[in-house]
């Protein structure tokens, strides 16, 4: 290896991820990306370095933090800051900000998770069912499970009497609903946490 080669290496390498950043910045004002363009998001796509990863765990706890407010905890200026956060949105790490409420002072009182099993099994089945969780406000998740049940569903309701209304009248009413199986949450000890990074 000549002499100075590697200081040219690494100088080059920098030149080429600073380069990637630049031409990703130019590209995301010419053609914003979206959801609906997973394709070239993920075809720009640039590996996670640990400031993406702080900023990502920065907005996980606190969404409306400012640009300003992500520079001065990232020692990035507000600019360089909100260029970071944009092409993370862009590139789908970002999916949505949303507010959370407090259940109690909106009257929902009863948290409930529900195992649902299908009698029947079937494309057309299971798309009728998404249908009608989907459709209903009281199921704010739902997931598909692996086990003797078919679905997991969370609701938060009202009352036990709203809860068992939808159990019996709207869940159980389905033509391939067999069984289901509620379990009401006494007391939740850990909040919706932020993601591990």
């Amino acid at each position: 290896m000549r002499p100075g080669s590697r200081d040219i290496h690494v100088h080059h390498t920098a030149q080429s991820l600073h380069f990637t950043r630049i031409l990703e910045s130019i590209i995301a004002k010419l053609c914003p990306l979206s959801a609906h363009n997973s394709k070239t998001a993920r075809f720009f796509r640039i590996p996670l370095d640990p400031t993406d990863i702080q900023l990502l765990s920065l907005l996980q706890r606190d969404a409306q933090l400012t640009a300003q407010q992500l520079g001065e905890a990232l020692n990035l200026s507000s600019s360089q800051a909100g260029r970071r956060r944009q092409r993370l949105e862009a590139e789908g790490y970002v999916t949505r900000y949303a507010a959370r409420l407090d259940p109690g002072r909106l009257g929902l009182t009863v948290q409930a998770f529900i195992q649902v099993q299908l009698g029947t099994h079937g494309a057309e089945n299971a798309r009728s069912f998404a249908r009608l969780i989907d459709t209903r406000p009281e199921i704010v998740s739902a997931w598909t499970m692996t086990g003797e049940a078919d679905y997991l569903l969370r609701s938060w309701t009202a009352d036990l009497g709203a809860l068992n209304r939808l159990i019996h009248e709207i869940i159980l009413a389905h033509p391939a609903v067999a069984r289901v199986q509620s379990q009401i949450v006494m007391e939740q000890l850990k909040i919706d946490a932020p993601l591990p990074l």
